[in-house]
């Protein structure tokens, strides 16, 4: 009994001494403890998820990982061991089946038989983190579905599943991987791209999408000046042509809660601007954003009850032309024309096709209008010259004009006006007019 005391406390020291406190945890009232064994998973192994935490439309989903949540051995050992008996242990796992633990039970006994009157514990781990993978035949993809955790037929009692079988795994084995992958990261040793500095992990930033690492103090710089200029869609990695962004939380880590809540808000506002059926109250005190239904220029303020137009901004006002000034319309159908397919399509759900389309008619209408006509002076009609004299008649109100000043000629004798000295179309009836001598000119024919 004195020998294999002795044994026991050895080997316990041993594995004090070997392992860390996350991997080996001694029991305080008994000869044990419990040992936390992580398998080296190979290079781009992936879990193929079905039928957990899959959307309706997947009905598989697969998800690379680095690391998997580890073996438990819990162990305790009896006062004659190793001369006479083994330990009494369980095993348990967080994504392995009750059969594959129960193949392992029955493999560290044998292994027991194999080495009997001797010290197993090592073998046991040696052979659990080296050998478990092969010996189960576990391959990428791991998969995991909803009969992953139920087992079919009476098993070995000591091998526990920790994972609730109505439950669902994928969170748990991602927000590991996540948190493994985060320490191993801040153990090491980086060169900033920026200020070529080396500096440990846990005092940088890697970018999600490509890898690229920076230290934190030139990132939090780098991020309060984009911020601050309201550039809250630029805060990509300063690596040339990487377009890898800095998420949310990445932010919000290195800048102080002032700034992130101008950035919160700012990404959630240029997010808006980008969805076609979203504009924003036009009233100054108010910028609530609105949703829009689609084929319609009318938007109603869930928090003013403002009724608006979406096209000019101003009080709806049904099927009425909008106020909308000539350069507005100009730079509407500008920007149209000047869009990309996508950009166009775009502006057709935001605005409603049959708008923009009119709006870019009525534009080029007055862009016409403007180049080849004039404005009667008594009522404002718009005038085209097609020929004849500089002596006009306007086709709504009759009235006599000049086309040269529009001043309002006489109904008795309207060529007065060029015929006079003292008038500023002095001689030019017939100004900037092609004659043909052998035509005849008659107030009927203007």
């Amino acid at each position: 009994m004195s020998e294999d005391k002795e044994a026991q406390e050895n080997e316990l020291l041993a594995l004090a001494s070997i392992y860390d406190e996350d991997e080996f945890r001694r029991a305080d009232t008994a000869q044990g403890g419990e040992m936390q064994l992580c398998l080296e998973l190979p290079p781009d192994f992936k879990l193929l998820v079905k039928g957990v935490s899959v959307t309706l439309s997947e009905k598989t989903a697969e998800y690379n990982v680095c690391f998997l949540p580890p073996l438990v051995l819990n162990f305790e050992l009896p006062g004659d061991y190793p001369s006479t008996s083994p330990p009494m242990f369980s095993l348990s796992s967080k994504w392995m089946t009750k059969e594959q633990l129960s193949s392992l039970c029955q493999r560290l006994d044998e292994l027991w038989e194999e080495n009997q009157g001797f010290e197993i514990l090592f073998t046991w781990i040696q052979f659990l983190k080296e050998e478990t993978l092969g010996f189960l035949s576990i391959q990428s993809p791991l998969e995991i579905s909803e009969q992953h955790f139920s087992a079919s037929s009476p098993l070995d009692p000591r091998a526990v599943v920790l994972m609730d079988p109505n439950s669902d795994p994928l969170p748990q084995l991602l927000d590991f991987d996540e948190a493994q992958r985060q320490k191993a990261f801040d153990s090491k040793v980086f060169c900033c791209g920026i200020c070529f500095s080396d500096k440990l992990g846990c005092n940088c930033l890697c970018f999600k999408g490509c890898q690229h690492v920076y230290c934190n103090t030139c990132m939090k710089e780098y991020f309060q000046i984009q911020i601050r200029d309201g550039n809250v869609q630029c805060l990509n990695c300063p690596e040339p042509k990487c377009t890898s962004l800095a998420t949310p939380s990445q932010v919000k880590q290195l800048v102080d809660d002032e700034l992130f809540a101008r950035y919160d808000r700012l990404l959630l506002q240029s997010s808006l601007d980008l969805m076609a059926d979203v504009v924003y109250c036009p009233r100054q005190s108010c910028g609530t954003a609105v949703m829009v239904e689609p084929d319609t220029t009318m938007g109603i303020c869930s928090a003013c009850q403002y009724a608006f137009c979406t096209l000019c901004k101003l009080g709806y006002h049904g099927v009425s032309h909008c106020k909308i000034t000539a350069d507005d319309l100009r730079n509407l159908r500008d920007e149209y024309l000047s869009a990309t397919p996508e950009g166009q399509k775009f502006m057709e759900q935001r605005f409603g096709k049959r708008v923009v389309q009119k709006a870019v008619e009525e534009s080029f209408s007055r862009d016409w209008l403007k180049e080849n006509c004039k404005n009667c002076p008594r009522c404002g009609t718009n005038i085209q010259k097609v020929d004849g004299c500089n002596k006009m008649t306007c086709t709504s109100c009759k009235q006599y004009f000049c086309w040269l000043c529009l001043g309002v000629l006489s109904k008795v004798n309207p060529y007065s006006h060029f015929n006079n000295p003292a008038s500023p179309c002095y001689n030019q009836l017939f100004h900037g007019v092609d004659v043909d001598d052998d035509e005849f000119w008659s107030d009927e024919e203007d």
